[in-house]
């Protein structure tokens, strides 16, 4: 019976100290709506530390894992545009190439009947002109009439399409159709400044016009990097901003590029957009392929940094305790950038000399 009686003498005093804690709690602070009110009596009063929002000069950084690509127009598949025979192979891995230098021969009866073609259409070409000079002669003279002339002028002009247009067949080809011989082979020339990167032709081999190309040209002096950036920092990155390149195969090597474009469509699976990156890639360093860490630094704009511990989170929304008159408070949602040297960066919701808590914040937690 004793041990009951002070069993609930304990629990009655328990029940005592806690609503004279209630008390005491109630006794620092008022709610008045969303403001937080604190007596100037309040031991609150020297838990908290106030201080002045300021901005400052901050670039933003972001980080992506990217690959290196080689640029479209510094970039060329070497594939047979007929079916038929490689007879001479002219370039080798690593060769440097101008536009138009002979790169392999091979004889095609589809190329030879693309000459047949020319020369049939040179020809009908000739006595087309011909018929069409003696036609203005007998009209001239008052012999021939204008319906023959008409017709004359007519297939003229159809039969110089058709000849023009394969010449201009010829000239894909890069064949020069002033100096075609007949049954001559087709030579393959490269339509771009650059060096062989891969080579699988071999002379002897038959090629189907439906194969994947056999050799690769590239100009690898400058490269792309396809970066991704998740679809909520896209705001940080502009055309033209710097960018710092970090590989793997060259630890602590850091090498420039600029932000080439930012691509239009989202995508929907990862929420993220693709960035190209120019790079200047003197020394070959940069390889197709490579995988590559790239940061991005934003233009320096003026932003908002205040104390990490000032800062806090809930259901995914930041927030600060913003002073609006003294010993009155409310919370102010905010936008957080990143840390820098122990500052959080606020993108949006506070002002340059507006009054915050940096410390002591979470007393004023248990009044919300």
């Amino acid at each position: 019976m004793k041990q009951i009686l002070l069993t609930g003498s304990f629990v009655l005093l328990m029940a005592s100290c806690a609503k004279k804690k209630e008390k005491e709690q109630a006794a620092n602070y008022q709610l008045a709506g969303d403001t937080v009110i604190i007596s100037v009596n309040s031991n609150l009063q020297h838990k908290l530390k106030l201080d002045t929002v300021a901005e400052t000069a901050y670039r933003m950084t972001l980080s992506s894992a990217g690959t290196v690509k080689a640029i479209p127009n510094f970039f060329a598949d070497i594939a047979a545009p007929f079916s038929g025979r490689v007879v001479k192979v002219f370039l080798k891995l690593g060769m440097k190439v101008e536009p138009g230098t002979p790169l392999f021969e091979m004889v095609s009866a589809e190329f030879i009947e693309t000459q047949k073609n020319y020369f049939a259409a040179k020809s009908e070409l000739k006595r087309a002109l011909l018929n069409l000079k003696r036609q203005r002669d007998l009209k001239k003279n008052e012999v021939g009439s204008v319906k023959d002339l008409e017709e004359a002028e007519t297939s003229y002009e159809l039969i110089l399409k058709e000849y023009e247009n394969v010449r201009a067949a010829l000239r894909i080809y890069q064949t020069d159709p002033d100096k075609l011989v007949l049954g001559q082979p087709l030579i393959i020339r490269s339509p771009i400044k650059g060096e062989v990167i891969q080579n699988d032709l071999v002379t002897g081999h038959y090629l189907k016009s439906d194969e994947p190309p056999h050799a690769k040209i590239a100009e690898l002096n400058k490269v792309w990097i396809a970066g991704q950036v998740k679809e909520k920092d896209i705001r940080f990155i502009h055309q033209g901003d710097e960018t710092t390149i970090a590989v793997a195969a060259y630890p602590g090597r850091k090498i420039k590029g600029k932000v080439y474009r930012v691509e239009d469509l989202i995508d929907e699976e990862t929420r993220s957009v693709k960035v190209l990156i120019e790079c200047e890639n003197k020394d070959y360093a940069l390889k197709p392929g490579m995988y590559v860490m790239v940061s991005f630094k934003d233009s320096p704009q003026n932003t908002a940094g205040v104390p990490v511990k000032s800062v806090f989170q809930m259901n995914d929304n930041s927030f600060v305790f913003l002073q609006t008159a003294p010993g009155k408070f409310v919370r102010r949602k905010v936008e957080t950038a990143a840390v820098d040297q122990g500052e959080m960066m606020i993108t949006s919701g506070l002002k340059q000399g507006e009054t915050i808590v940096t410390e002591g914040g979470f007393y004023l937690l248990e009044a919300k």
